[in-house]
């Protein structure tokens, strides 16, 4: 089976069937949550100051999804707590995005002529099956080497000091990792490849973990190390199995309720959003917002 870089540019390849397609497929929605939830784990962004409100909370974070598409994995960054921005080549996978009402913000754009941020913007980027598409040349002005040079240039400097941007992503050979990796490190970036279940034909996974630089303050400063993959030492369960068992006995205490999904908050949060998006018809909020209706007969 040939791989989708191969047989069409991003954008060509992801139009607006393919992307509902992808989309309301249970099987790719439930690897993407898996992948997700292992490039925050990678990210560690424990490391955050605590929030004033709970000590052993990490504080909010604000994130880059790069290769962001429907906003699978935006979804989950919203439900950890994070802010995100989203940024994709594909129109037809952010049309769906936008029809699944994601609370991102979302950014047409090509990865590889750069990321339009300011300097230390986000605390840190997670991409799930993109970083293999800036390996191919899809049109003659394409250089593979001066796209992903660019591309990490610009996502060094819009990352703050001492965060991490981890890539799940298909290496096709190991020379593609270390022509990748090479640079990575050109534009500045530490770091290395981890492999979850090296043994594993099926569960097998591929994820760069690069390091942006060490903090400004020298207390901050710290040993950075590329952490183990999954599979040789410590727990052979992902973060994202470990996650769903910990929602079920959640579940289970309330009633099977998720907490904070269309209470009053979240209603506020949607309705927000849609005005600083410009949606039209807007309901005002008032006393009346998230009561619950009497039936109609």
């Amino acid at each position: 089976m040939s791989r989708p870089e191969h047989i069409a540019p991003a954008d060509v390849y992801y139009n607006a069937d393919e992307a509902k397609k992808y989309s309301a497929n249970s099987r790719i929605q439930s690897i993407q949550a898996e992948m997700t939830y292992r490039c925050l784990e990678l990210l560690q962004l424990q490391a955050l100051p605590a929030s004033e409100e709970d000590e052993d909370e990490p504080q909010s974070a604000f994130l880059l999804d790069i290769g962001a598409g429907s906003g699978l994995s935006g979804e989950i960054l919203t439900e950890e707590g994070h802010q995100w921005v989203g940024m994709d080549i594909s129109g037809g996978m952010l049309e769906v995005a936008l029809e699944r009402e994601i609370e991102g913000d979302l950014m047409l754009a090509d990865i590889g002529q750069g990321i339009p941020f300011r300097a230390g913007t986000f605390d840190g980027a997670i991409s799930v099956s993109v970083l293999q598409w800036l390996c191919n040349a899809d049109a003659s002005a394409h250089s593979p080497p001066q796209r992903l040079l660019r591309f990490f240039t610009d996502l060094f400097g819009c990352l703050t000091r001492g965060s991490r941007a981890v890539f799940q992503f298909y290496p096709e050979s190991d020379e593609q990792v270390k022509f990748i990796m090479q640079f990575a490190t050109k534009a500045g970036f530490g770091g290395g490849l981890v492999v979850d279940f090296p043994n594993s034909s099926k569960k097998k996974k591929f994820y760069l973990v690069l390091f942006a630089g060490q903090p400004s303050d020298p207390a901050k400063q710290k040993p950075q190390v590329v952490p183990t993959g999954l599979g040789l030492e410590g727990p052979d369960t992902v973060g994202y199995e470990r996650k769903r068992e910990e929602r079920k006995s959640r579940g289970k205490a309330t009633g099977g309720k998720r907490k904070g999904v269309k209470d009053i908050d979240w209603i506020l949060r949607k309705k927000e959003l849609y005005r600083a998006r410009g949606k039209e018809g807007v309901p005002r909020d008032s006393k009346f917002t998230a009561r619950n209706r009497k039936p109609r007969f």
